[in-house]
């Protein structure tokens, strides 16, 4: 272990959500290497990108390497065991460690996760505390063992979710929260004061990877269900529905409050499909707040929409353009 508490460590992250990590342990330890996905296609040209890690580790001339595998990389754990390791980490790196180099660091891998663990183990914790409604996250340091997320928790930090939260804005709080946990847990384990904690496996929740079907819109379902879905999803797929069988990207939605922007004739709170005939997914008002849908508990106004090979705009002039009117169903 180095002087004055500073520790030899290699971070292993990928996305944005890593940055904070690794500037805050270049800032208080010895950062001996960066490990990042390769670069990927993206864009409209799909030109080779690195991912934010690896533009950081450039930038700052810190040793990088981007493994295409890690399992069974000889070459690559010789490269950690050369480097005296006293910890690695890992933030969003979005590959799983082998055995192997869990081993090689004096005191193991600590992950940075999304989530308070046991729940929301797995890929997308942050959408889907969104989507499921939490009111409550956080940040959980845990040492990495082979399963998915399960290991002993080491340290954890709580933050409130906020009401306009999505999965954006609560993803970089939640960045720059795990980089806290993380130096607290770090100063911990340097002093040998980290504590241990196993998680309750029967209490495990998970969250997988989203796919495009996550984002369909389920009008079925209660508008405070709708609107937490629509926050989950906003990175990606992004919410959507269906008119006349084809695709419509939902930007901007909101809850109906009864202050102006309520479907004519409709009291606040009220389904427009109880007691009037008309389902959940039923258009029941057009007007400048936007496009009124029925849903199972009241009424979502769709505010801003895209169709397909159209920019983005403000429903009601996307309904007029389409020669929408109410009673049409989304789906």
């Amino acid at each position: 272990m180095s002087d004055a508490g500073r520790l030899r460590l290699a971070v292993f992250g990928s996305p944005a959500f890593s940055v904070p990590t690794l500037e805050r342990v270049a800032a208080r330890h010895d950062l001996r290497l960066v490990v990042a996905q390769d670069d990927k296609p993206a864009g409209r040209k799909m030109r080779p990108t690195p991912p934010a890690a690896a533009v950081w580790a450039r930038e700052r001339g810190v040793l990088l390497r981007q493994p295409e595998r890690l399992k069974g990389n000889e070459a690559f754990l010789t490269v950690l065991r050369e480097l005296d390791l006293d910890v690695a980490v890992t933030a969003a790196y979005g590959k799983i460690l082998p055995s192997a180099l869990l081993g090689v660091p004096r005191h193991g891998v600590l992950n940075v996760h999304a989530s308070l663990l046991p729940a929301y183990r797995g890929a997308a914790p942050v959408q889907w505390a969104l989507i499921d409604g939490c009111r409550e996250t956080g940040v959980s340091i845990m040492q990495t063992e082979t399963g998915l997320d399960t290991g002993p928790v080491r340290h954890v930090r709580r933050i409130p979710i906020a009401p306009d939260d999505d999965a954006a804005t609560l993803m970089e709080k939640l960045a720059h929260l795990g980089a806290d946990a993380l130096e607290e847990a770090l100063d911990m384990l340097a002093r040998g004061a980290l504590p241990s904690v196993p998680q309750d496996d029967d209490a495990a929740t998970y969250a997988p990877r989203l796919t495009r079907d996550d984002g369909r819109v389920r009008w079925h379902e209660p508008g405070g269900r709708i609107l937490d879905r629509h926050r989950g999803v906003a990175i990606w797929p992004g919410s959507w529905t269906t008119v006349d069988g084809d695709d419509l990207k939902v930007h901007d939605m909101a809850i109906a409050t009864g202050r102006g922007d309520e479907a004519p004739g409709v009291p606040p709170g009220v389904s427009p499909g109880h007691g009037e005939g008309r389902d959940p997914g039923t258009i029941t008002a057009i007007d400048a707040h936007g496009v009124h849908v029925a849903t199972a508990d009241g009424t979502i106004v769709v505010r801003e929409v895209q169709a397909p090979s159209r920019a983005r705009t403000p429903a009601a002039a996307w309904a007029r353009g389409a020669r929408i009117e109410p009673g049409v169903t989304l789906v």
